[in-house]
């Protein structure tokens, strides 16, 4: 892929949205409703049990508009695709993003480097479950003898299995 992730000034479509972007600075949400009776049902999206209403944020077909040619433009449905292939996206460590593998369903491969990876996924999924399972019964004892009640959640990104 040779697109940038990074939009920027130079290109013609980023500087279409943000000029388009100070025109509807102004415009208070009830104009748009009114110069668009139908606006309520034609900006929503249901799929997957998800509902998304996104009428009443400063959105308009011209919005929707820029945003696919530069989603188009910056290579996203490739850089998704390649996401999900297990590719090397992220620049900064040069190695896959496996946040989406951990989800992926048991019985699919995703090989990355030569090696698939569901056995390591499925052997992680299974001590998430296992320690979920303690912590929640109380088996599963903290620093002071006593059942966890308490669980505060630090996320470390999804590119490494650990």
């Amino acid at each position: 892929m040779t697109t940038s992730a990074n939009p920027s000034a130079k290109n013609s479509t980023w500087q279409a949205l943000t000029a388009h972007r100070a025109e509807l600075g102004d415009h208070h949400l009830n104009a748009l409703f009114a110069a668009d009776p139908a606006r309520a049902t034609r900006m929503q999206a249901e799929a997957c049990g998800l509902f998304l209403d996104y009428s009443k944020n400063r959105v308009t077909a011209d919005t929707l508009a820029l945003l696919f040619q530069l989603a188009r433009e910056a290579g996203l449905s490739e850089r998704t695709t390649a996401m999900f292939d297990g590719a090397r996206i992220n620049t900064t460590e040069r190695r896959a993003v496996l946040h989406t593998a951990l989800r992926r369903p048991a019985g699919t491969s995703l090989t990355v480097d030569g090696q698939d990876l569901m056995t390591d996924i499925l052997a992680v999924r299974e001590r998430i479950r296992r320690f979920s399972e303690q912590v929640r019964v109380g088996s599963w004892l903290g620093y002071s003898g006593r059942p966890i009640t308490d669980v505060v959640n630090i996320g470390i990104g999804g590119s490494d299995l650990g």
